[in-house]
């Protein structure tokens, strides 16, 4: 089942305590959703995600959490659904657990590395150029080819 952007949204802000950022939130949702449908097939939220300056960027999420800048959000999901206990809170959770150390530079270079979707589809100063489903998939088979190199 694919849920709301929102809810997803929502869900990764409250596991983390509300202590991430705009930027934060984009990479470690677009993680997420790449690797959900490149293990799945199946999207993690309902949106497409665009190739923006700092990388995959949902759009709606974006706009509703922009006005914090660089600072943590707040629960500003009023009108989220709870998605917890369900395969979806599973992804954003593990999702969250692998990357929230990173630091926003690092998740921008992550989610910027040459293999990816993001950086196939990105064109300096444009906006609205969306990341399929397939690239995502596409990125995620990258990846996972890599690390399997990488381990032998």
């Amino acid at each position: 089942m694919t849920v709301s952007a929102y809810d997803a949204a929502a869900y990764l802000c409250k596991i983390s305590g509300w202590k991430v950022t705009n930027l934060e939130l984009q990479k470690m949702l677009y993680m997420a959703d790449m690797n959900f449908v490149g293990q799945t097939g199946d999207r993690l939220v309902d949106e497409d995600f665009e190739a923006w300056e700092y990388g995959p960027v949902l759009p709606s999420v974006y706009h509703e959490c922009k006005a914090f800048g660089a600072k943590r959000i707040p629960n500003v999901f009023w009108f989220a659904e709870d998605i917890a206990d369900s395969k979806e809170a599973v992804i954003l959770e593990r999702a969250y657990e692998y990357l929230r150390h990173q630091t926003a530079g690092q998740l921008v270079e992550n989610t910027h590395w040459s293999g990816g979707a993001w950086a196939k589809k990105y064109s300096a100063g444009s906006r609205g150029i969306k990341i399929l489903t397939q690239d995502m998939i596409d990125e995620y088979k990258r990846r996972r080819e890599k690390s399997a190199r990488r381990a032998a």
